[in-house]
Order: C-alpha cells, then structure tokens, then sequence
C-alpha cells in the first residue's frame, strides 16, 4: 500500500480509513519504514514501542465491527509520537536524560488518556534537550536531532524531536512541551506548525515538570487543523491539575482581523536579514488579504528574556530536586549518603541541568531572592498588564517566530547566552499565559534554503482565533 505521507492530514487518513482505502496497520507500516529508513541519520525516536501493530489491529478491528464508534473516535488509528517527558503507561521516559535510565512511566498522563481514548496510536518516544532545558536538542543525553532539511543544522529545541518527526514524515502529528518557546521555536526550524495553548488548557499531569508556572503541553502537525483537532480533544479542566482552565475567549474579541506589531521591535540586534524581510512581507500578504495591522507598545517586553531566566530556573532548581538516585533512575554509590546525593546528580545531570539548577538556586537564595527572583515576579506582572492593554487595540500579535533559521551544530554550544537569545520572540506567551502559534512562512535565501516562521500570539483562551487566523496565513502562503 502506497500513501503519501508528505500530503496526509488527520482529516484525509480518518477519511481513507473510513472508507476502506487502506488500515490503520497500513498506515502505520509507513510510517514504520520511514523510520526505519531515516532515524539512524536525523535521531528523532529514542525508542519505537513494541506493540504499534497491536494498537493498529485493534483500531482496524473497530474500523471494521463497529462503523459508530470508529465515527465517534476522533483519531482513531491515527499515528502519534511523544516527546520523552510525557508519562504513557508501560512505556519508557527518561526527558533525554542519563538520570532516568530504565524508569517506565506507571501511568498516562492525562493528555495522553485523552488520546487514547480518541483512538490514537503511539509511535514511540522522541529526542529532546535533557529535561526541556535547551533551544537546540544538543543537551539530550541521546546525542543532538538533526534538521531533516539541512543535516548539519539543529532541529532546535526542546522538542526537537518532535518537530523532526512530522518534517521527516516519520509521524502524522506529536506531542511536545513548551515552557519559553520549546514548541514553536523547533516548528519554526523544521518548517512545520507549533502550537504553545494558554497555560492550564491542557493538564500537565503526568508531564514531567521543568517550570511549573510556564510548561504546557502543545503539538506539532503539518497542518494548522490537525493541531485544532487534536487541541480540542485533550484541551479541559483535569482534577489531577489545579491550574487547569476551560473556555473560549474568542467570541469577545471585537475585530478578529485586526493584528499588533510590536513598535520597535526589528531594531533590537541578532535578528537575521532574511527573518526580517519575511516578516516584513507576511505583514504585507496579510494587509493584502484583508487583515488590519496596527502598531502596539510593548514597554516591558524587552525585559522578556531577563525575566524569563530567572523564574525559569529557580523552578527548576525547585522541580528537579526529586532526582536524587533514591527513588528511581541512576545511582552513583558514594561513601555517604550525601556523597551519594552529590555523585548521582552530578554524572546524571547534564552541563545545561546543572547551569540551570545552580543558577535558580542562587536566585532564590536568602541573600538575592528580593533582588532578583521577586522583581521578575513584578516585572512579570507588568508585561501581562501591557499586553492586556494591547489586546484592547488588536486580536492578536505578530512577530517572527526565532531571530534567525536554524543554526549549525555545535554553533552555539559554547555560549549559553547565545543560546537563550533564540527564544527571544517566544518566551513572552509562556510569561503571561497566552496562547501561541507558529505557521511557517516561506525559506530563507541560502543556497539550500531553511524553513522560516511566523508566531501569532492571542489573549488567553483565545486557541479557536488562533486557529482561524493561523488557517487564512498558511493558505495566503500557500497559494503565492
């Protein structure tokens, strides 16, 4: 059975399997060569589970006994794959690192429970930067995920795995997690859509926790539908997770065509000519399709990235506190139990882990917690305060997704600072909660070209605008 994977959707695969066309083994074994035929170049799966068939059968067996249910499961048969810090039962997850070696997650997570309840169909686990700490997927314990476009490039990060796998058609659509851009920016990289939804919109149950106040569960598909799809089926209130919302805030909205750029915001530096002249000329495709563009003030969002690596870490430094060889994963024996403690972090943590937990540990310190971590709670506030204002004016704001394409291996790992300014555009959505997007929006120049992509960010619970305006972009940039 021939299927194209580089042109399937959820909506045409539950079509064909509805009709018969092909099974749900069928489409799995496709994407299983592709695997197969790509992974030992790209390094995009950990581990591809051992019972796919079995699932496929399953789902073939209802598509087949029962036409009702296979209506009313959303995606049944359709095959995903997981970013390596979301729990599914029996199965593996070690979030890219060396310190987790051999734990099997003993339950789902409640995004997942929600899939499978909908029928899906898990692939295996996908390469990511060690605990989501990494805009490149080199601090994976697992060795770096390469560009499916340009082999020497990154995929970005964190989940670059999962941006990889739908770029490389070795999965219909994954699961990734976003805390200051860990979605898009990688969508960005490998030319494919990233959603980061409003904080709360999916339950963090079962997700392994990096920054409690900022992570979400988001996904990553070739198309903006397939994210709405499957958006609405794990988005909802979930009693393991106190945090989590419902709602649609969209119908609110006054003018859903009108979109904010940001004043000032390409004269800041290390954003690259080719970025700026395609968000230039998606500014124009959109005022030619229709769309409003009104310049906003964002006063505090320059502070963004400066307040972002202070709450980050410091609820890192908090979250990974669990790790310490006594309860699952590595050990390192020392003489003593500190030593103990000390050995198993210290060889199980990567270089990346142990900047990020002493650096949050310095900033809630006694002597520098007011100094530090309290005033980018305040300034935190302030940057919610500003785009409340601006979600007055506009439906939703635009800027590139990333500062520049994706970069060259090795490139930046020697200057974390480097490294954090890849986040730049992203990190502001997780700071005040806003849902966000990336569409891809054409190439960069080079001779072997590099996806670029353009970020929209709405007011919370806001997805379904989102979604509307994401689908009028990507096919304004399809039919140029």
């Amino acid at each position: 059975m021939n299927i194209d994977l580089k042109k399937i959707s959820i909506t045409s695969a539950r079509e064909a399997l509805l009709k018969g066309e092909y099974t749900s083994v069928d489409l799995v074994n496709a994407y299983l060569k592709n695997i197969e035929e790509k992974n030992k170049d790209l390094n995009v799966f950990l581990g591809v589970f051992d019972d796919v068939l079995e699932q496929a059968k399953a789902a073939d067996e209802i598509y087949k006994n029962d036409k009702a249910k296979a209506e009313s499961m959303t995606l049944l048969g359709i095959p995903f794959a997981t970013k390596d810090n979301i729990m599914i039962k029996g199965k593996p997850a070690q979030a890219g690192s060396k310190i987790l070696a051999g734990y099997v997650s003993p339950y789902d997570s409640t995004a997942i429970t929600k899939l499978k309840n909908a029928g899906a169909i898990f692939l295996g686990r996908l390469n990511m930067d060690e605990f989501a700490m990494g805009g490149s997927t080199e601090n994976s314990a697992f060795g770096v995920t390469k560009n499916p476009y340009d082999t020497s490039k990154v995929a970005g990060g964190s989940s670059g795995g999962s941006a990889a796998a739908i770029a490389s058609d070795m999965a219909l659509i994954t699961l990734g997690t976003d805390t200051g851009g860990s979605v898009r920016q990688p969508a960005a990289f490998c030319g494919v859509v990233g959603l980061k939804p409003t904080y709360g919109a999916i339950s963090r149950h079962g997700i392994m926790a990096m920054g409690s106040s900022l992570d979400i569960v988001g996904t990553l598909s070739k198309k903006v539908e397939d994210s709405e799809i499957v958006y609405n089926v794990i988005k909802g209130i979930d009693s393991y997770d106190m945090t989590s919302v419902e709602g649609d805030n969209s119908s609110k909205i006054n003018n859903l065509k009108s979109i904010g750029i940001v004043k000032g915001l390409l004269d800041q530096g290390g954003i690259d000519e080719s970025v700026k002249s395609n968000y230039l000329a998606s500014i124009e495709l959109l005022k030619s399709n229709g769309y409003e563009i009104v310049e906003v003030d964002l006063p505090s969002i320059k502070y963004a990235l400066a307040v972002y690596y202070v709450i980050m870490p410091a609820e890192v430094s908090s979250n990974l506190a669990r790790f310490d060889g006594v309860k699952y994963g590595f050990k390192k024996e020392g003489n003593t139990l500190l030593d103990d403690y000390l050995l198993t972090r210290r060889e199980g943590f990567g270089n990346e882990v142990r900047r990020r937990i002493m650096l949050g540990t310095y900033v809630l310190s006694a002597g520098y917690h007011d100094a530090y971590y309290n005033k980018a709670l305040l300034v935190r506030d302030m940057m919610k305060k500003d785009f409340a204002e601006a979600f007055k004016q506009v439906s939703c704001i635009l800027t590139p997704t990333t500062p520049t394409p994706a970069f060259t291996i090795g490139e930046k790992s020697d200057d974390p600072v480097q490294m954090y300014l890849a986040d730049i555009f992203t990190v502001t959505a997780n700071l005040i909660g806003s849902p966000s997007i990336s569409v891809p929006s054409g190439f960069n120049n080079a001779a072997n070209p590099l996806p670029l992509g353009l970020q929209f960010t709405a007011p919370h619970l806001c997805e379904s605008l989102l979604f509307q305006v994401g689908k009028d972009f990507e096919k304004m940039v399809n039919q140029k």
